[in-house]
């Protein structure tokens, strides 16, 4: 015990004290106001019984820096992952973020929140406050992806009605494998997930309708419109289908999510001027039209290309045949091919490459295939989104005093009995498949005992039996 006393000791001085943080949060708040300029911050605490007292507990607060709320408007991809973690600390509540998706393809997280649980109420306050600082109506055709968790749902639907909203394909593979489990089924749903037109889709779903008609009429109940490419819109100039974005987020900030709420919230805060900064340093060794992943994607692209042949109509109309007996018709003057892959993703698909390389051997003048590529991927977009900085903040003793006169207090937490638990519980489908790879468990192998060179059983359970 006196071990444990001096290492708590030693980490309230490290990180701070876990209830005097709250008293101390309007004080942050200013601070960030004064040296983020144009961020938002929120903070709502529970409703008091005695209006003359001077103290409010603490219920949620929302921060959206002003840099990275400018840096997202420059994106212009309107798609932002949604996602929840647990706060490890002594005091419960939840992380809400959301992050986009930047011209590299790469995570861009515009703000967070922790909140007292992630339910409908939480995730609804969450959303009118990105709605705010994104200048975002009830009849936005914004674009969001999320897991199936059952407050973000009816959240989305009432905030954004008109909004886009995707299933995380892995998720639903999690749900499948409570009736469905195999590589089939994997490889059949991941099939229809990536189909990009109905029709295809449909002759999809009619193969696994014959494999299993079960399986096929579980997955039917899923509105394709949330997880299947085939009857995504093109707003969002993207055609993912896991909420990775979200899931990197997590990652990154998960050796905070145990500290002091001032403390997370600045873990958060330097995480994301450190990573800007590394940005702009992959930025400065790159050159092109294109950013790296963009152009990595596209030389691919090309390369499928090659393999197809076009026919010209006299206009701006193409035949583009492939070698398995494909067939598409592209549109060069609307940007558009009948397999929806450039109108989804607004990147040339192999068939418009084709048919751009045989307009450039008809002489006209059409450029390279990179100018057909939608601004979003160019690497002056790139360097025009972290243009803008995340600043950092002064300590403590120099933050400005807030004018609120209420004292912000801890949230009512009942300390459950053993030791908090800290590594996320994985779930029976997880550990099974955990079991199978070898990894956690010798189930079906033989050991050999150590000290009597003997198979079955190891040196804990040997009876003796020793060679002589």
């Amino acid at each position: 015990m006196k071990a444990f006393r001096a290492k708590t000791k030693a980490l309230t001085q490290l990180h701070g004290d876990y209830n005097s943080q709250y008293g101390i949060l309007r004080d942050y708040v200013c601070e960030l106001w004064n040296t983020n300029p144009g961020t938002t911050v929120k903070i709502e605490v529970e409703p008091s019984t005695d209006p003359s007292s001077n103290t409010r507990r603490f219920k949620r607060i929302y921060v959206c820096l002003g840099s990275l709320k400018q840096g997202f408007k420059k994106i212009g991809r309107d798609l932002l992952g949604l996602d929840g973690a647990f706060m490890k600390g002594p005091f419960p509540g939840q992380i809400l973020t959301a992050v986009g998706i930047d011209p590299n393809n790469g995570i861009y997280p515009l703000s967070y929140a922790i909140v007292e649980a992630e339910n409908l109420s939480s995730w609804t306050w969450f959303l009118n406050c990105l709605g705010d600082d994104l200048e975002l109506d009830a009849n936005s055709n914004f674009t969001f992806i999320s897991d199936r968790q059952k407050g973000i749902i009816p959240a989305l639907a009432k905030v954004f009605p008109c909004a886009e909203h995707r299933y995380c394909l892995r998720h639903i593979h999690e749900n499948m494998k409570h009736h469905f489990r195999g590589k089939a089924y994997k490889d059949m749903l991941w099939k229809l997930a990536t189909s990009t037109t109905v029709s295809e889709f449909e002759i999809l779903m009619d193969e696994l309708k014959r494999f299993n008609s079960e399986a096929q009429l579980w997955l039917s109940k899923i509105p394709p419109k949330h997880w299947s490419r085939s009857h995504f819109s093109s707003m969002a100039h993207s055609d993912v289908l896991l909420n990775n974005m979200c899931e990197v987020m997590n990652a990154k900030i998960l050796d905070g999510r145990d500290k002091p709420i001032i403390t997370v919230l600045e873990f958060i805060r330097e995480y994301l001027m450190r990573r800007i900064v590394n940005v702009l340093r992959v930025i400065d060794r790159s050159d092109g039209l294109l950013t790296p992943t963009a152009t990595k994607m596209f030389e691919s692209i090309k390369k499928e290309a090659t393999k197809y042949t076009v026919q010209w109509n006299g206009e701006e109309h193409y035949q583009v045949s492939g070698p398995k007996g494909e067939q598409c018709v592209v549109d060069l003057n609307r940007k558009i091919c009948v397999c929806r892959r450039w109108e989804i993703t607004g990147m040339p698909c192999k068939h418009a490459v084709a048919a751009i390389w045989n307009k450039a051997n008809s002489g006209k003048q059409v450029g390279i295939p990179e100018n057909f590529v939608d601004p979003i991927y160019r690497l002056e977009r790139w360097k025009e989104v972290y243009n803008f900085k995340v600043y950092p903040i002064n300590g403590r003793s120099l933050w400005p005093k807030s004018l609120v006169p209420t004292i912000i207090t801890p949230p009512t937490h009942h300390k459950p009995v053993g030791r908090p638990k800290k590594v996320r519980k994985k779930s029976a489908f997880e550990l099974d498949d955990a079991i199978r790879g070898g990894r956690l468990s010798k189930k079906g192998t033989t050991v050999t005992c150590v000290k009597c060179k003997k198979k079955g059983h190891n040196s804990r359970t040997c009876k003796g039996q020793e060679q002589v």
